[in-house]
């Protein structure tokens, strides 16, 4: 896919993987539609080629009238890349007793029914884009984690939802591929985001120091590098790839 004049999709892009990927996709040419749950402000000083919507991802009219808008406003849509997702650490059985099935609940929500949500309305507009020269239409992004092959003690909401992302992704790349349309999934590992920042400073030393090599937290902007990388190359399909420094996540 060529980027400079695609559309693309970015959802969580109010911060961390998903605000660094819609702005190097922007950087590359791209007109860029940066939903969250709350408007991303940084679109205010970005230009014409990219535009803030705020969307819940779990629900149907909201994202079908966010990409309707990438449509009228922006001429098109010719990627999705999934960022938005949340997290929370519950212990199956703790010292108040079992996991909040509620906590649980939102998670596979948000995480897994929500991708999958943006990805079955933006495949629709997709499907009906005229071919490149190798008759791709469209391409799709999603965003797993390492956790979802090496869940840690406290993370079965997550690991679980970043699990069936990486189980929906061949089956949905299979169901895509008559209509063009190619999905790749990434596995970021521990990456250098907001959700990092609210830890102490010994806590993010340490976890720099569990890598292979590099040994440091992975940068946002190495994470939306893969993602201009997948977009662009037409052989990468019905994969998970992993970005993390060759990490292993231990039990806890």
């Amino acid at each position: 896919m060529r980027l400079d004049g695609a559309v693309v999709v970015v959802t969580g892009a109010g911060s961390g993987l998903g605000l660094a990927t819609a702005q190097r996709l922007l950087a590359a040419g791209a007109r860029v539609l940066a939903l969250d749950l709350q408007a991303p402000v940084w679109v205010e000083g970005a230009g014409a080629g990219a535009l803030a919507v705020a969307a819940d991802i779990t629900q149907e009219a909201p994202v079908e009238a966010a990409l309707d808008l990438a449509q009228q406003r922006l001429g098109g849509l010719q990627a999705l890349v999934n960022c938005a997702g949340i997290g929370v650490a519950m212990s199956t059985v703790g010292w108040k007793g079992p996991a909040s099935l509620e906590d649980f609940r939102r998670v596979i929500e948000v995480n897994l029914v929500g991708t999958f949500n943006c990805i079955r309305l933006a495949a629709a507009r997709m499907a009906k884009n005229p071919p490149g020269p190798e008759g791709e239409r469209g391409v799709v992004v999603n965003t797993a984690s390492i956790a979802a092959f090496e869940g840690q003690a406290g993370q079965a909401a997550y690991a679980a939802s970043k699990a069936g992302l990486v189980g929906l992704t061949l089956p949905v790349a299979r169901d895509l591929a008559e209509l063009g349309i190619r999905v790749v999934t990434l596995a970021p590992g521990l990456f250098d985001t907001p959700m990092m920042e609210g830890l102490p400073a010994p806590v993010r030393t340490s976890l720099g120091k569990q890598p292979l090599f590099p040994r440091r937290l992975g940068r946002p902007e190495e994470f939306a590098a893969l993602v201009e990388h997948v977009l662009q190359n037409p052989m990468l399909n019905g994969e998970t790839i992993r970005l993390d420094a060759g990490l292993r996540l231990p039990p806890r």
